[in-house]
């Protein structure tokens, strides 16, 4: 008989209906149950989709996202954060109190894509805890999500003011502009007499924005005269009109709040027109990609930064030392170094909180962080998820980052 006509009868005899509705129900409710214990099962260490537990598991292997600006203009800040990283969980797994994978989502420099990456991390890849995005406005983005999530997020790079007040889980170990920017511009104030100056910054970054205002209200609280104030956009490549009215003023320094590639640019730019005073700069200033494209131009920049590879320091050596043996001589800059940091504060965390898993107690061992030494110097965080650290005021000169004496 085909399914049709059984169909067709069962309609006709209402006891057959009824008898083919308890099938129907325990079938499904049958199948209710082996999906409900299936999906325990892969929340136990199985493999599945279910959120990391919270039930402060010992042992395994913690799974930490990355959210960093791998491809586009800005990725030699993605590069070097990578870098970083991955030496780090390196050594830390081989010295065996914690296990960590690193599982990474390429943002490239974009506040849509820095979403998509904190929800792919967070939502199929489990993982207990983000470090980045690279970028201030790309934070304020993703960090709100993996706050809602009850997620920590650690920013390695993102100094722009108002990152932690995006929440309770939201934290950074990159020393915000509001602390290092002052220090940069109150020591090129002093060094080189400064009396009236020029100002540049790009308008549609975040963190250039939040640079600049800091800038001005420093130069003001100094008493330094601000004579121009230029702006432009990332990813701009002709400074010209903006460098030629700043020429004509002839002011005694040029204060930059822009990313690497554009700062380099400008540099050029200034020295070819024949402006040849200080270029004092904020966070996006410290990469070697900077004196890369200027060239001799990048001499006289001066920026503030708590890495400073020439420290006299046996941690800081040894960090160089290992870094230049994994990345074929190359020298870690601000940004490895921070990121190299950041793991081993997770890595202190997970061993501290005693889980791999268990997102909120991962969260409360990262705020409980005091007297931790690592690559950029002694660390801690404040009460707000702040960083508590030095910074050192350094100046390109013959190529190469030095300190400002």
């Amino acid at each position: 008989m085909t399914n049709s006509k059984i169909y067709y009868k069962t309609q006709r005899n209402k006891e057959g209906v009824i008898t083919t509705m308890k099938k129907r129900l325990i079938k499904w409710i049958t199948g209710m149950t082996i999906g409900a214990l299936l999906l325990t099962t892969a929340g136990c260490g199985g493999g599945g989709t279910a959120p990391a537990a919270n039930s402060g598991s010992q042992g395994g292997t913690a799974k930490i996202g990355v959210i960093a600006y791998m491809t586009g203009g800005g990725a030699a800040y993605g590069e070097a954060i990578k870098e970083g990283l991955d030496l780090a969980k390196d050594e830390i797994n081989a010295q065996g109190k914690v296990q960590i994978e690193l599982v990474y989502a390429d943002s490239r420099g974009e506040k849509t894509e820095a979403i998509n990456g904190a929800n792919k991390l967070i939502n199929k890849d489990n993982v207990v805890g983000i470090i980045g995005p690279t970028l201030s406005g790309e934070m304020f983005a993703a960090g709100p999500i993996a706050n809602q999530a009850g997620i920590p997020i650690m920013g390695t790079s993102t100094t722009a003011e108002g990152i932690p007040a995006l929440g309770d889980f939201v934290f950074r170990n990159a020393l915000p502009e509001f602390l290092a920017v002052p220090q940069a511009v109150e020591k090129a104030i002093s060094t080189y007499s400064l009396k009236k100056v020029a100002v540049m910054y790009s308008n549609n970054n975040d963190w250039a924005v939040s640079g600049y205002k800091t800038i001005e209200s420093t130069l003001k609280k100094n008493g330094v005269e601000i004579i121009a104030t230029e702006t432009f956009a990332d990813k701009d490549t002709d400074y010209s009109a903006q460098l030629t009215k700043i020429a004509s003023l002839k002011p005694d320094a040029v204060m930059v709040s822009s990313l690497y590639q554009e700062a380099a640019l400008i540099l050029k730019k200034a020295r070819e027109i024949g402006i040849a005073v200080p270029f004092v700069g904020t966070n996006g200033f410290n990469s070697p990609e900077l004196i890369k494209i200027a060239g001799s131009a990048a001499d006289g920049a001066v920026v503030a930064s708590p890495w400073f590879p020439g420290k006299d320091n046996e941690k800081v050596q040894k960090f160089i030392a290992d870094y230049k043996a994994k990345y074929n001589n190359k020298v870690p800059d601000q940004f490895a170094a921070q990121s190299y940091d950041a793991l081993y504060i997770y890595a202190n965390a997970l061993e501290q909180a005693g889980t791999t898993t268990d997102r909120q107690k991962l969260r409360d061992a990262i705020a409980s962080i005091k007297d931790f030494e690592g690559v950029t110097g002694k660390f801690a965080f404040d009460e707000n998820r702040e960083p508590v650290m030095d910074a050192t005021v350094l100046i390109v000169k013959d190529g190469q980052f030095t300190e400002l004496k």
